[in-house]
């Protein structure tokens, strides 16, 4: 014999369509598809539209940050947004920086947009599921059927998975701040290295022709045999080291500005720049302070989700057959109650306590890390000032020795001595002057503030 199969037509979809939707508003006492009407105990427990699934603000600014229909409004999110970088519009870093942005591909990007199609598939986990099924009865008919279920009580579940899926949106959100600030960062420390190198070779280049001119007068007294060759040694020993010390950083200059061109797509020529930056916002916390807030919220809602899955939820449901319809309202958990249950939800609970301690423990980083950095870069100051004051002051010192030299009251090997002191100071100030600069940047790769949140 063979099994009878039954087909619908697309009227009888249609029509079938229209009886689930009738029967999910009989059996749920929903009015229209938003406010709850439930009678007696139920009344107004879960059957509604939440705030933020009907009333987010659409973003109508492009960028990654935007929230999309069914995000409610995030804090950390606008946060983000507001940030301006602190870079001077049109100075060579802040061109730098714009290459790299445009040339970024990164992977945090795509979780983020992950993330967003996450929280709004979740704004609407308050509607009812459907849940289609085909069955083969003993008769051999096949039975199409479809199943409406509607949670009337899920002890908050579905809002924490809400506020999880929000939460998500944020930590993805200040993740790919935190990357793409530490590439702006990446591509201008490159930026920099090429400067220092081309800074220093010119240095070793400018002393290098001062110590030839040197070797050819202590090679002309030794010739003359005013000087021993121990002298012209020497002198030749020196011109080697710093021919070694204007490759490396002829080598560093190339390589720096080589992975730039790598990293963005882009050559950038020119020399130093002084680096400009503007005052900081009041208030800018550090984005690890902000990752810290958006993972503790995340994990509060986690902690909710569980919790709930340990209490009985209630839900109405409907099964919509061809040859009829039936309902019921069910009260079931997620895992089965045992003797360990009290002490679970205790531990879940600790959840929120345990958030707030992180948030509090990564802001007493952050300040300490400030506090750091400004003692950092006050010293490094001093250095540079300091640096610049002993090139002078080298600078004065060989002027007299060459004129001593000249009049006879000075050995060349004397000149040669305090010119090398001379050449060795300058490398240091040009160091000292590079360093208050990388300092600079991790202050502001630190609170956010090299990439400018609307264009991210």
């Amino acid at each position: 014999m063979q099994p009878k199969v039954r087909y619908r037509s697309p009227a009888s979809g249609l029509a079938m369509a229209g009886c689930r939707m009738a029967l999910v508003a009989a059996v749920l006492g929903l009015s229209g598809c938003g406010d709850a009407s439930l009678p007696g105990p139920l009344a107004g427990l879960g059957a509604g539209v939440p705030e933020e699934a009907g009333g987010a603000e659409v973003s109508r600014r492009e960028g990654n940050f935007v929230q999309s229909e069914g995000e409610g409004r995030s804090e950390i999110i606008a946060t983000l947004l507001a940030r301006d970088t602190l870079l001077q519009p049109g100075s060579p870093y802040d061109r730098v920086a714009q290459a790299a942005l445009t040339s970024s591909r990164r992977s945090a990007e795509a979780e983020l947009q992950a993330a967003r199609l996450r929280a709004e598939a979740k704004s609407k986990n308050w509607l009812p599921s459907l849940s289609p099924g085909v069955s083969l009865t003993h008769l051999g008919d096949l039975v199409a059927s479809i199943l409406v279920e509607q949670v009337l009580f899920d002890n908050g579940r579905r809002k924490a998975e809400r506020a999880f899926a929000a939460a998500d949106v944020e930590v993805a959100a200040v993740g790919l701040s935190v990357d793409l600030n530490e590439r702006v960062e990446t591509a201008l420390k490159l930026h920099i290295t090429a400067l220092r190198g081309d800074e220093k070779a010119a240095l070793h280049t400018r002393a290098l022709s001062r110590m030839y001119e040197f070797e050819r007068v202590v090679r002309g007294r030794v010739d003359g045999g005013v000087s021993d060759k121990a002298d012209l040694r020497v002198v030749t020993g020196k011109i080697n080291d710093i021919e070694g010390a204007r490759s490396s950083a002829e080598e560093a200059a190339a390589a720096g500005r080589a992975e730039l061109t790598a990293m963005t797509g882009e050559s950038f020529g020119g020399g130093f720049a002084p680096l400009v930056l503007g005052k900081p916002p009041a208030g800018a916390r550090h984005l690890s302070v902000l990752l810290a807030e958006a993972t503790g919220a995340r994990d509060v809602a986690q902690a909710k989700m569980d919790r709930a899955g340990l209490l009985p939820r209630v839900t109405a449901g409907a099964t919509v057959t061809e040859s009829g319809t039936s309902g019921a309202i069910t009260l079931d958990t997620d895992e089965p109650l045992g003797f360990g249950t009290p002490a679970t939800l205790k531990a879940i609970k600790l959840a929120e306590e345990s958030a707030a301690l992180r948030v509090a423990e990564a802001d007493e980083e952050a300040r300490r890390a400030t506090s750091r950095q400004e003692q950092r870069l006050a010293s490094n100051r001093r250095q540079e000032a300091e640096a610049a004051d002993l090139a002078r002051q080298s600078r004065e010192t060989f002027r007299l020795f060459q004129a001593q030299f000249r009049a006879g009251q000075r050995s060349i090997m004397d000149v040669v001595s305090i010119y090398e002191q001379l050449v060795q100071r300058e490398q240091a100030h040009v160091d000292a002057k590079y360093q208050v600069i990388l300092i600079q940047l991790e202050m502001a790769r630190d609170r956010g503030l090299l990439a400018e949140g609307a264009k991210i």
